[in-house]
C-alpha cells in the first residue's frame, strides 16, 4: 500500500517554501553585512557576510535535494529518490565546515594585520542580524521538526551558526570601539571565535545526515508504534523482526509477523496485507511495508527464547 501522493508531496512542499524563503533572506543579509563590513571597516562583519554567502549556496543546495527527493520511484530508484535529501544535508554541513575554515584562516590574517578601529554603526547592523537569523532559524527548523527533514534542519542550523557569528562581531566590535587603541583586531578574534563555532556545528549536523545515509534506525517510538499497530490487527500472534529505514520523507518497513501454523497460504497472505494497510493508514510516511509470514511452531524451533 502506497500513501497518497499528495501527503508525501506536502511535507517537500513546506521544506522546499521554508528553503526558498532563506535564500532571499540570506542573499538580503549577505549583500547589506558585506557594505556596512567593508565601510565600516570590520573584518568580522565581512566574516559574516561570508557565512551568509554559504548560507544562500548551501539552501540551494537543499532546495535542489528536496526537489530530487520528490520524485517518484523508477525502475532505476525501486525505493524512490529520499537519498537526496540526507546527502543534500551532508553536503551542506562541508559547506559549513569549509566556510568556517575559510573565516578562520582569513581572521588570523586580519590580526596579524594593523588596521583601523571598526565604526559604531556596524554594532547597529549586527543586531538587526541576529534578530532576523534567529527568527529564521526558529521558522525553518520548526518546519525541519515538522517534516522530519535532516536537510530542512540542517539548513536552519545554518541560520543559527550565522546569529551566533553575528552575535560574537557585536561582541568583538564594542570590545574594540570601548577598549580603543590597542584593541583594533579584537572583532577579528570574534571572528576567529565564531568560526570554531561554525566548524562545530557543521560537524554535529554531519553525523545525524551520514547516520540517515547509512540506514540508521529512526527513533524507537517509530518502531514501537510500528509494532502496536499489528499487533492489533486479527490473526496477529506476535512478531518478530521490525527493521524501518528512511528514505528522505518516506519510512519502508520490513515486519516479520507470527501467526497460527494452521492457517493456510491464503489466511495468511490476508493476514500480511492487513497488517500491512493498518501501518501505513496509522502513519501516511510510511510508504511500504514487506511483510514476512512467521508460522508460530517455526519461529519458536528456531527462535526458543520467542514468546
Amino acid at each position: 500500500m502506497t500513501a497518497p501522493e499528495a501527503t508525501k508531496k506536502s511535507p517537500a512542499q513546506k521544506g522546499m517554501r521554508s528553503t526558498v524563503l532563506g535564500i532571499i533572506v540570506n542573499a538580503l543579509l549577505a549583500i547589506c553585512k558585506g557594505t556596512a563590513g567593508f565601510l565600516g571597516n570590520s573584518y568580522a562583519l565581512i566574516a559574516d557576510a561570508i557565512e551568509s554567502t554559504s548560507d544562500v549556496i548551501s539552501s540551494f543546495i537543499v532546495f535542489i535535494g528536496l526537489k530530487i527527493a520528490t520524485k517518484p520511484r523508477d525502475e532505476n530508484h525501486p525505493y524512490g529518490h529520499g537519498k537526496a535529501e540526507p546527502v543534500a544535508a551532508a553536503v551542506v554541513a562541508i559547506a559549513l565546515f569549509g566556510a568556517g575554515i575559510t573565516i578562520a584562516i582569513q581572521s588570523v590574517h586580519e590580526i596579524i594585520t594593523p588596521h583601523h578601529a571598526p565604526e559604531p554603526f556596524t554594532l547597529g547592523v549586527l543586531v538587526l542580524v541576529v534578530i532576523v537569523k534567529e527568527t529564521l532559524f526558529r521558522f525553518v527548523f520548526r518546519v525541519g521538526q515538522e517534516v522530519q527533514s535532516t536537510a530542512v534542519k540542517t539548513d536552519a542550523w545554518h541560520h543559527r551558526s550565522d546569529a551566533i557569528t553575528s552575535a560574537a562581531a557585536f561582541v568583538g566590535i564594542a570590545i574594540a570601539l570601548v577598549g580603543g587603541i590597542g584593541w583594533e583586531s579584537a572583532d577579528d578574534w570574534a571572528a576567529l571565535f565564531a568560526s570554531a563555532i561554525i566548524a562545530l556545528n557543521a560537524y554535529k549536523l554531519f553525523t545525524p545526515a551520514m547516520a540517515e545515509v547509512m540506514d540508521e534506525a529512526p527513533s524507537p517510538h517509530i518502531v514501537g508504534d510500528i509494532r502496536k499497530v499489528a499487533l492489533s490487527v486479527e490473526g496477529v500472534i506476535g512478531l518478530d523482526k521490525c527493521f524501518v529505514r528512511k528514505m528522505g520523507f518516506d519510512y519502508f518497513v520490513d515486519l516479520h509477523v507470527v501467526v497460527s501454523a494452521d492457517f493456510t497460504v491464503r489466511r495468511g497472505h490476508d493476514i500480511g496485507h492487513a497488517v500491512k494497510n493498518a501501518i501505513c493508514l496509522a502513519n501516511p510516511r510510511i510508504t511500504d511495508v514487506l511483510i514476512h509470514i512467521e508460522p508460530e511452531d517455526v519461529l519458536k524451533r528456531e527462535n526458543p527464547g520467542v514468546a
